[in-house]
């Protein structure tokens, strides 16, 4: 079964809709959608290697016009929607802990989210629910986000067919490593807040 998802995604990331596909992942990921875009990037380079920054840039604008709508999210619709996107990642309780975060690391704190498998989205809504400077928000999230996609990109680019091979008759455990780093994430909600 694992083959079949693998193979599809090969198949998609190779499809004439898939760089589409991939800025709507990454667009609705900085919001409110629980699955990475890594999930359609590092398939796509794999597919088609030259087109490593295409994807990456893809991923990059996408992902922050999304963090804009989840701070639109905390800052005008916290009560309706933002609420219930974060008790859905466990972090509805975590509010006050988190301003007082918030107050003593602000962008670096976004920063790191932005980089590491942490729900980048529930950052974003905290960032318009608490008013965080949005320049400085745009800022750190075009940094943040563009390491990330052009650092995973990059490196599959430079050792794209010995990656891909790893992949191939490593599936299993590459699996496993994948839901360990998003399932760490979300722990990491969980217990730094």
């Amino acid at each position: 079964m694992l083959q079949k998802l693998y193979d599809w995604l090969m198949s998609l990331a190779a499809g004439r809709h898939a760089p589409q596909a991939l800025g709507a992942v990454s667009f609705t990921e900085s919001s409110f959608f629980p699955i990475p875009p890594d999930v359609l990037l590092i398939p796509m380079v794999v597919a088609r290697r030259q087109k490593w920054w295409i994807y990456a840039t893809i991923c990059t604008i996408a992902s922050v016009l999304g963090a804009f709508v989840g701070y639109a999210i905390g800052a005008l619709l916290f009560q309706a929607i933002g609420q219930p996107i974060l008790a859905f990642y466990g972090a509805e309780h975590s509010f006050e802990r988190f301003v007082s975060w918030y107050d003593q690391w602000g962008g670096w704190g976004i920063f790191l989210g932005a980089v590491t498998p942490f729900p980048y989205k529930v950052l974003t809504i905290f960032s318009g629910t608490v008013g965080f400077n949005l320049l400085q928000f745009a800022a750190v999230s075009v940094v943040g986000r563009g390491l990330r996609f052009f650092l995973v990109s990059g490196l599959l680019y430079l050792f794209g067919e010995p990656i891909r091979d790893f992949i191939e008759k490593r599936l299993g455990l590459m699996f496993i490593l994948f839901c360990t780093l998003l399932i760490g994430g979300f722990v990491a909600l969980k217990f730094l807040l």
